[in-house]
């Protein structure tokens, strides 16, 4: 039987009961397994994949829609993947093809690889930014900055996504309240009992990634991640805009080494929305 081809495989949702399926196929790419980052993306976005007629997932992604239900802002694209044994079939292109057309006059968002990015632009998309991973044991190195920090209350929800709207550029409360659950810690920067911050570490692995990470100035971001990495006996990894060369250069000086840099890319739109001065790290790649 003729092997059919790339746009004649049908997408579709995929649900939290696919999130085996999705784990297995980063395993297949060389990626870790993820499986708790799968289960906020799959709840929180919108998967979509390509079944494979012997078992399993040809390719997936996940779409994580902020603002209005009715009436997107921004989409994050991310975990674009296509299994090893499909690859250079224009599998991916079929698949990023059908989530762009569907996704309609909604901006977009992504980080790209290296090897990634020449098909986003092929799509359309432009880098208008670039973030590098760090990671490794934080090491508590000199002065500790001055400011204020906590671990976070069912109290502080209300004040965190509201400083998250405002510095995110939309509203994304369906995935900052989910992160109590997700999260090992979530921890605020406090100025006169206002919050002027607030990071989350979660678990990936034998790691705790950071992210997000929203602050005031570069100051309260280092206080914030210094008191995650004070509570936690993993090493740290995150992704910081490389506009944040002083933070970038303080985490750096405290153990933690570059990995890898990746694209931030945008469609429909010049310029991510919000404050960038203000917003360090993102609570995960694949979700902006």
């Amino acid at each position: 039987m003729p092997t059919p081809s790339p746009a004649a495989l049908p997408v579709r949702r995929l649900t939290h009961r696919d999130l085996t399926a999705c784990a297995d196929l980063s395993e297949n790419r060389g990626w870790p397994r993820e499986e708790h980052k799968w289960g906020l993306l799959l709840t929180a976005g919108k998967g979509y994949g390509i079944d494979d007629p012997d078992g399993g997932l040809v390719s997936a992604c996940v779409v994580t829609e902020y603002g209005p239900h009715d009436r997107p802002a921004l989409g994050a694209i991310g975990m674009v993947l296509v299994a090893e044994r499909h690859s250079r079939r224009g599998i991916g292109r079929h698949l990023m093809r059908h989530v762009v057309s569907l996704m309609g006059t909604t901006p977009l968002t992504l980080h790209a690889t290296p090897n990634g990015r020449p098909l986003y632009e092929e799509l359309g998309f432009k880098a208008t930014g670039r973030a590098e991973m760090v990671a490794g044991h934080f090491t508590a190195d000199g002065p500790t900055p001055d400011v204020v920090t906590r671990a976070a209350t069912a109290e502080d929800l209300t004040a965190i996504v509201r400083l998250d709207e405002e510095v995110f550029g939309t509203d994304r409360t369906h995935v900052i309240a989910r992160l109590p659950a997700f999260a090992d810690q979530v921890r605020v920067a406090e100025d006169k009992g206002r919050i002027v911050g607030y990071a989350a570490a979660w678990p990936n692995m034998d790691t705790h990634v950071v992210g997000p990470l929203i602050a005031r100035d570069t100051e309260t971001a280092k206080a914030l991640v210094a008191s995650l990495a004070a509570h936690t006996d993993r090493p740290l990894r995150t992704d910081i805009d490389v506009r944040h060369e002083e933070l970038l250069a303080w985490v750096k000086q405290r153990g933690l080494e570059s990995v890898a840099f990746n694209s931030v890319m945008t469609y429909g739109i010049q310029e991510l929305p919000g404050d960038w001065s203000r917003r360090f790290a993102p609570l995960t790649v694949a979700a902006g």
